[in-house]
């Protein structure tokens, strides 16, 4: 193919995750990029419900219409005791994956500027004036390119930041008898044996019959699937409950690091996501992180893109780094040097803690004295060891 024939775009999205379409659909409700030529590329078609996605918040947002359950309230438990907490003013919220693909998708339609592609990338190489992609099947080029391939070697090719994985199995089951409250969701429940790692069970229930159950563990190493199914069995029989029907199953892998992905970006190049470090490193949480993410980089772009600057961007410079991924960075330290104490450390956090003032905390959204009432609830002592061996490392 010669290079007249190379298709140009003003904007080029390579992996259409989260990341991507939450800032395609933002993109589209600004009106302000209209006038832009964008293009989508990835080899999923996203037709299939491959992942659920939970959050909390205490207003509406553009994602309200595709939220398939709320809860007001959530159990936290571990072997010694269990605590029911009113999530008011927030509630925990869950979205199905295909609902969310569909939802935006559907708007991407309407929209001549804007093209979707079910190609595999293969090449992504910057240029002086633009940047260039290959799939296997076509070539083109782009003003900015804004990538959601996580390249799995960065974080875990060097030693000086810690990486866990937030890894998982879920069954959404339906039971012969009533076994679920559908008001409360189960969020974190680590009286399942720990192991030497940080392990607990999360239960979505959407009814008294029909329930996400999912077996969760913040570690080093995947289990194989034999492994998570095991215990989830153990879990539904502690329960009482013996007779049921898998009607789903999901499984993934979520990187818990603090490594810089920021340090990637480069002056037409952007790195969303994961691959941008906009998953929350402590929890593994992406959505609200990403929601938040794709709003200020929707803001950037329209803030640099009047004529007044020239159209020109400078991707690196969007990132900027808070003291909330300091905070992150010293828990990742300890799970990482002593992967049992996340029950203890949770446990503490949410035994007597506000249930407002820890999810206001992990949204990175209190003060500085906020912070202090949140981390004193801590185990001092594993922070302290942390904090000083980040310091003289």
């Amino acid at each position: 193919m010669n290079s007249s024939q190379i298709k140009h775009y003003d904007y080029i999205f390579t992996g259409t995750g989260l990341a991507s379409l939450m800032t395609i659909y933002k993109m589209v409700l600004s009106g302000k990029l209209s006038d832009k030529s964008i293009l989508l590329l990835d080899q999923d078609s996203k037709k299939i419900n491959d992942r659920t996605w939970c959050f909390w918040e205490k207003e509406n947002s553009v994602w309200s219409s595709v939220i398939s359950k709320k809860w007001d309230l959530a159990l936290f438990a571990n072997e010694g005791f269990k605590r029911n907490l009113m999530l008011k003013p927030y509630q925990y919220n869950k979205i199905r994956g295909i609902d969310f693909y569909n939802f935006v998708f559907e708007e991407i339609s309407k929209h001549s500027n804007i093209t979707f592609l079910n190609e595999k990338i293969t090449d992504i190489n910057e240029l002086e004036t633009h940047v260039f992609v290959g799939t296997v099947e076509n070539r083109y080029t782009s003003n900015y390119l804004f990538n959601s391939i996580y390249t799995k070697a960065f974080a875990e090719g060097q030693n000086k930041y810690p990486v866990l994985q937030q890894h998982f199995l879920g069954w959404f089951i339906k039971t012969e008898n009533e076994a679920f409250n559908p008001d409360e969701v189960v969020f974190m429940d680590f009286s399942v044996e720990q192991k030497g790692n940080t392990r607990f069970m999360y239960v979505l229930p959407v009814s008294t019959t029909e329930a996400l159950v999912e077996y969760t563990l913040f570690s080093e190493k995947l289990l194989t699937e034999e492994e998570y199914e095991n215990e989830i069995q153990k879990y539904l029989k502690k329960l009482g409950i013996r007779h049921y029907e898998i009607i789903e199953k999901e499984q993934g892998s979520i990187p818990m690091t603090c490594y810089p992905f920021w340090k990637k970006n480069t002056k037409r190049v952007l790195n969303i996501g994961t691959a941008g470090g906009w998953t929350k490193a402590s929890t593994g949480y992406t959505f609200k992180n990403s929601d938040k993410k794709s709003s200020e980089l929707i803001k950037f772009l329209c803030d640099n893109t009047s004529p007044k600057t020239s159209g020109l961007l400078n991707m690196k410079s969007f990132h900027k780094k808070s003291r909330f991924w300091f905070y992150d960075l010293l828990l990742l330290e300890i799970l990482y040097r002593h992967n049992e104490s996340g029950s203890s450390i949770f446990s503490s956090l949410f035994k007597k803690g506000k249930p407002k003032l820890i999810f206001k905390f992990l949204d990175e959204e209190t003060s500085l004295f906020e912070d202090f009432q949140v981390i004193l609830k801590c185990p001092k002592r594993p922070f302290i060891k942390a904090l000083f061996r980040i310091l003289f490392r």
